[in-house]
């Protein structure tokens, strides 16, 4: 509820022009999907379909009053297939799906060893490429030292998919024990321990 009307807060302000509004083209504004998020995510699909098979098998076999066979009530094969298939065809999610993801997985091009570290850095944007929106397309001054200014394909592609600069570094999700650790050492009130109308003076991290 309290993040709910924090975000309701900022539209205000933003609709009585107090603030200024949100560039969604500022690489601050973003999140990467890197391959092991990716995986997770399908894997958790696929095991989340084959709950609902089994779950589905052991109400029959209750309704008709049979005995449950593991055998036949898992099916070894779903999450097998399921990886199989979206790393094959690119297409992530299960097939004829709605909301599947064509291109996520790429043959690895190994023309030379530059074209290999090239597609091995480059980044997809999930926008169509029929789209005649200029500024998705367009350098930004947040892209500095991260992103390569000329390396993108011509054509619909064109500054929707961009590469990383050289010695750039992804960092991946770590424990929040510690940095909750430091801020409470240092005297940063619980959110949860103070009262609402503290809120408004306070500065949220």
């Amino acid at each position: 509820a309290y993040y709910f009307g924090y975000i309701i807060h900022r539209l205000l302000l933003c609709a009585l022009g107090r603030r200024a509004e949100d560039d969604r083209d500022h690489y601050g504004n973003k999140r990467l999907d890197l391959a092991g998020p990716l995986l997770g995510g399908l894997f958790r699909m696929l095991f989340r379909k084959l709950t609902r098979d089994v779950r589905g098998y052991v109400q029959k076999c209750v309704d008709n009053g049979k005995d449950v066979n593991l055998q036949f009530a898992i099916k070894a094969k779903t999450i097998t297939s399921g990886l199989k298939y979206s790393l094959a065809t690119g297409n992530w999610g299960q097939a004829n799906a709605a909301g599947t993801r064509a291109g996520v997985s790429q043959v690895l091009n190994r023309l030379t060893y530059a074209s290999t570290l090239s597609h091995l850095r480059r980044l997809n944007s999930p926008i169509g490429r029929e789209g005649k929106l200029a500024k998705p397309r367009q350098l930004h001054n947040s892209q500095w030292g991260m992103m390569c200014p000329a390396e993108t394909p011509e054509g619909q592609a064109c500054g929707l998919v961009k590469n990383l600069a050289l010695m750039v570094y992804i960092t991946v999700g770590s424990a929040a024990y510690p940095i909750l650790e430091f801020l409470e050492e240092w005297g940063t009130e619980n959110f949860e321990e103070i009262s609402p109308a503290v809120i408004p003076q306070a500065t949220k991290i």
